[in-house]
């Protein structure tokens, strides 16, 4: 489980910030996240963002897979559409790690694609690693304030660039009212080397808080 960069796109520009709620339940597993981004100046060339989540399983056999994380980043947003910083990163499973992270936004009034390579350092093994994360919206209008909503989101982690370590695929369908996202969702997560798959279905519900 990573995090939603749904903020990015519901705040293009950096100059508001913004805490986004995420909750999750499907046929094996709940999610909740939670996450916050704000502008660091005046000329919104630097913002922070912060992120928590938490992964539970219903299976005895899957608790192993239970994940809870924290991440703090900093970006220099050098241009509109790119940007660099660092991130620190706990995660349950993996412990400590520290990040560089590169973002690139493509958005337009319908469609926002954001896709962050990153090279990260694991305290736990002394490893440095590769990852690479792409989202996809899609959003229509179909009348006031009432709009169809689809996000799609894909991680894949490596341990030296060269051992699977962790990958998902998430898609959540819906709609989008106002402040508010709600619908199907499914997630696919892969686990190690060996790939352990772990599929689960549900429903949705997000709620962005947008503050000036």
């Amino acid at each position: 489980m990573l995090f939603s960069l749904t903020l990015f796109i519901f705040s293009k520009s950096m100059t508001a910030q913004v805490t986004q709620l995420e909750l999750t339940m499907g046929f094996y597993k709940s999610d909740f996240s939670s996450s916050t981004i704000k502008p660091l100046d005046s000329k919104n060339k630097f913002s922070i963002s912060t992120l928590s989540f938490f992964q539970k399983f219903y299976r005895k056999e899957d608790f192993v897979f239970d994940e809870t994380g924290v991440q703090t980043s900093v970006y220099w947003n050098f241009t509109k559409n790119l940007s660099i910083g660092p991130s620190l990163y706990y995660n349950s499973a993996a412990g400590l790690s520290e990040k560089l992270s590169f973002l690139f936004l493509i958005g337009g009034s319908h469609l926002v694609f954001v896709a962050i390579p990153a090279i990260f350092h694991t305290e736990k093994d002394g490893n440095i690693n590769g990852g690479l994360f792409f989202q996809l919206e899609y959003m229509k209008r179909i009348k006031r304030q009432l709009n169809f909503w689809m996000n799609t989101q894909i991680l894949t982690e490596w341990n030296r660039f060269s051992t699977h370590s962790r990958s998902f695929l998430q898609v959540r369908i819906g709609f989008a009212y106002k402040n508010n996202q709600f619908g199907a969702a499914e997630d696919l997560d892969a686990y190690g080397h060996k790939q352990i798959w772990k599929r689960s279905i549900g429903i949705f519900v997000r709620k962005v808080f947008p503050e000036k």
